[in-house]
C-alpha cells in the first residue's frame, strides 16, 4: 500500500454524510475555541461516533478498519515498535506477511508518524486504522513488561556479583533510593501488577530460580522467572520498606506499607514465610482511590438484595458473610456501610488490617503484638454508644459471643466467618462453642459469597457444554437445559487469551424465620440443616452460579467451580 494521503478530515465526513455541513461549521467554531482537534470535537458534540470517523477514513483511504478488541496482534510483531513510539504516534504493530509489515494508527491522515514508524522498522508498511481508545487500551494491554522485569532481575543480579556494588547503590538509602536496582524491579513489578489488576503479587523463591506470579480474576500467572540470587535482594528490601526485623529469616512475619504506583497511592499488605529455598513473600494491593461500591452496584440478584437490606436497617442483629479467602466479603461488608452511613448512625469498624477508608466512620485496627485483640477492641467498642459495629472476622469463641450479646443489647453487628456456606455458618458458630440460644436470637441473616469469572465480551461465542456439564446443569434446571443458550470467551487480546476479563458476585442468603429459630435451638443439628435446606431450595450458590451462566454472564465450567469449592 502507498504512503497515506493528507486528508482534510472535515470535507470527507460530509463527502460521506457522516455529519452534515452546518454540524462541521459549528465543530470548527468549538474547535477554534479549545484547540482540540476536529475529530475529538465533534465526538464530544455528539455529531459523529470514533468509528463512524475512523471507518470513513479507512474508506477514503482504502485501508481495512480493524477492531481491536476482537484481534490478536502478534506479540513478536508488536515489539518491533517501542513502546515509547507506540504511545507517541497512537500507533501498533499488528502482522507482518511476505516482509511486509501492518500497522494500526488511530490518526492515519499523520504523515509525520507514518514516515517515521518506516524509519523505525525499516520494512515495507501497510496501514489499517483503528479507534483510538482502543489502540490505547491495546498498548497498555500488549505492552506486558515482562521483559523489563526480567532485564532488571538480570541486571540486579549482575550488580549482586559484582563485589564493588555498594549496599547503599543496591538497596538505595531509604525509601526513596529510586535509582537502586533494586527499587527499580520492583517499582516496575508494582507498577505491570496494577497495570494488569493484580490483587497479589508472590514471590517464590526456587532451587535454582525465583518465580514472581500475579493472581488476577481469582487465578495465579507467572509473570517472570529471574536468578535465585536475585531473592534475598527482594526480600531485604520489602522488608525495609515495611519496617520488618531484616535479621528475622526464620519465622514469618507480616507488615504492611503505602506506595504511589502511576501518581495513585496503593497499599500493600506483605507476608513473608521461611521455605526450604529462601523466604517467600505474598503482598496483597489495595488501591486507596478506588471508589467503594455501593449495594446496588455490586450485581446481587434482587431478592438477596432486598432481604440484605431488610437485614441491615434493622435497630439490632447480626448480619454474616461468608466465604474463602478473597471471595470479595470486605467489598459487600462496606457496601453495606456505605448505605448505612448517616449522620445520624455511629458506626465503629474492628479490622486486621483496616482494609478501606471510609469518612465518618471510626475505624480501629487491631494489633496482637501489643495485645489489642479482637477481644479487648471489642469490649471497649461497646462502651462508645456505636449503633452500628463491623467485626473484621469472628475468629474465636470469646469475640463471637461478644458479638451475639451486643446484637442482642441493641447494637446491629456485622462481620464475617469463614465458611463453605450458609447453611453451615450457625452450626459452626455452635461449633465455636456460642450459645445455642445466642444464635437463634442474635443471627438475623447470613449471606454467602463467592466470584466467577466473567466471560469477555469482545470474544464471547455461543457454547454447546460438554456431556458432563450437560449433566451437572440439568440436576438444577432439568429439561431446560436443552432451550439453554450458554456462552463461552474464545480468547483475545482484550482478555489476554484466557476467555475471562473481571469477575462477579455469586450469592446465597440464608434469613432466620420462626422456623429456623427454632431448630436452631434445637440439640439435633440435622434438623436445622433439613429445614435451612427447604429455606434455600433454588436459591444456592449453585442455582446463583447457573443463573449467570444461562444469561452468558460465565461459562458453565466456572459455575461448576464454584459448586465445587462447597463440596
Amino acid at each position: 500500500m502507498a504512503r497515506p494521503e493528507k486528508i482534510r478530515l472535515g470535507d470527507l465526513l460530509v463527502q460521506q454524510n457522516i455529519v452534515t455541513a452546518s454540524q462541521l461549521a459549528l465543530a470548527l467554531e468549538a474547535q477554534k475555541k479549545s484547540g482540540a482537534k476536529l475529530g475529538q470535537v465533534l465526538i464530544e458534540t455528539g455529531y459523529a461516533t470514533e468509528e463512524g470517523i475512523a471507518r470513513a477514513l479507512a474508506k477514503q483511504l482504502g485501508a481495512p478498519f480493524i477492531d481491536l478488541r476482537q484481534y490478536n496482534a502478534r506479540p513478536e510483531v508488536v515489539r518491533l515498535l517501542p513502546e515509547t513510539q507506540a504511545r507517541r504516534f497512537r500507533a501498533l504493530m499488528l502482522d507482518e506477511k511476505d516482509g511486509t509489515l501492518l500497522v494500526g494508527m488511530a490518526d492515519p491522515t499523520d504523515l509525520t508518524a507514518f514516515d517515521e514508524i518506516c524509519r523505525l522498522v525499516r520494512r515495507p508498511v501497510d496501514l489499517a486504522v483503528v479507534m483510538r481508545t482502543h489502540l490505547l487500551a491495546a498498548v497498555d494491554r500488549v505492552y506486558h513488561r515482562t521483559e523489563e522485569i526480567t532485564g532488571l532481575a538480570k541486571e540486579l543480579t549482575a550488580d549482586m556479583t559484582d563485589a564493588t556494588a555498594g549496599l547503599d547503590e543496591m538497596f538505595g538509602s531509604g525509601i526513596g533510593g529510586e535509582d537502586a536496582p533494586v527499587v527499580k524491579l520492583l517499582q516496575t513489578v508494582f507498577d505491570e501488577a496494577l497495570r494488569a489488576h493484580a490483587s497479589d503479587i508472590h514471590i517464590e523463591p526456587q532451587e535454582k530460580s525465583l518465580i514472581i506470579r500475579f493472581r488476577i480474576d481469582g487465578v495465579l500467572h507467572i509473570k517472570t522467572e529471574a536468578d535465585s540470587k536475585v531473592a534475598s535482594a527482594l526480600v531485604l528490601r520489602l522488608k525495609l520498606t515495611a519496617g520488618l526485623d531484616i535479621s528475622e529469616k526464620r519465622l514469618p512475619q507480616d507488615g504492611r506499607f503505602n506506595i504511589k504506583v502511576r501518581g495513585a497511592p496503593l497499599d500493600v499488605r506483605i507476608s513473608t514465610m521461611p521455605t526450604q529455598y529462601g523466604e517467600s513473600v505474598v503482598m496483597r494491593l489495595l488501591a486507596q482511590n478506588t471508589e467503594l461500591l455501593g449495594l446496588d452496584k455490586v450485581n446481587m440478584p434482587p431478592y438477596v438484595l432486598e432481604r440484605l437490606r431488610n437485614a441491615i436497617h434493622r435497630p439490632s442483629g447480626m448480619v454474616l458473610v461468608t466465604g474463602p479467602t478473597g471471595s470479595g466479603k470486605t467489598t459487600t461488608l462496606y457496601a453495606a456501610l456505605s448505605e448505612l452511613n448517616t449522620t445520624e448512625k455511629k458506626i465503629i469498624t474492628v479490622e486486621d488490617p483496616v482494609e478501606y477508608r471510609l469518612a465518618g466512620i471510626n475505624q480501629v485496627q487491631v494489633h496482637e503484638k501489643i495485645d489489642l485483640t479482637f477481644e479487648r477492641v471489642l469490649r471497649s467498642v461497646l462502651r462508645q454508644d456505636p449503633d452500628i459495629v463491623l467485626v473484621g472476622e469472628m475468629r474465636d469463641h470469646t469475640t463471637a459471643e461478644i458479638g451475639m450479646r451486643a446484637s442482642m443489647t441493641g447494637h446491629m453487628v456485622l462481620s464475617t466467618l469463614h465458611t463453605n456456606d450458609a447453611i453451615s455458618t450457625p452450626v459452626r458458630l455452635i461449633d465455636m462453642g456460642v450459645p445455642r440460644y445466642m444464635v437463634a436470637l442474635s443471627l438475623q441473616l447470613v449471606l454467602a459469597q463467592r466470584l466467577v469469572r466473567v466471560i469477555c465480551e469482545d470474544c464471547a461465542e455461543p457454547y454447546s457444554p460438554l456431556p458432563n456439564e450437560e449433566a451437572w446443569a440439568r440436576t438444577e434446571i432439568g429439561d431446560r437445559i436443552e432451550t439453554a443458550k450458554f456462552k463461552r470467551g474464545r480468547g483475545c487480546s482484550s482478555c489476554g487469551g484466557s476467555g475471562y476479563k473481571g469477575r462477579q458476585g455469586v450469592y446465597e442468603l440464608l434469613e432466620m424465620n420462626s422456623a429456623l429459630v427454632e431448630a436452631a435451638n434445637h440439640h439435633d443439628t440435622n434438623a436445622f440443616i433439613a429445614e435451612a435446606k427447604i429455606a434455600m431450595a433454588g436459591k444456592t450458590l449453585r442455582s446463583d452460579a447457573l443463573r449467570l451462566a444461562l444469561m452468558g454472564r460465565t461459562s458453565v465450567q466456572e459455575a461448576m467451580r464454584i459448586d465445587n469449592q462447597q463440596d
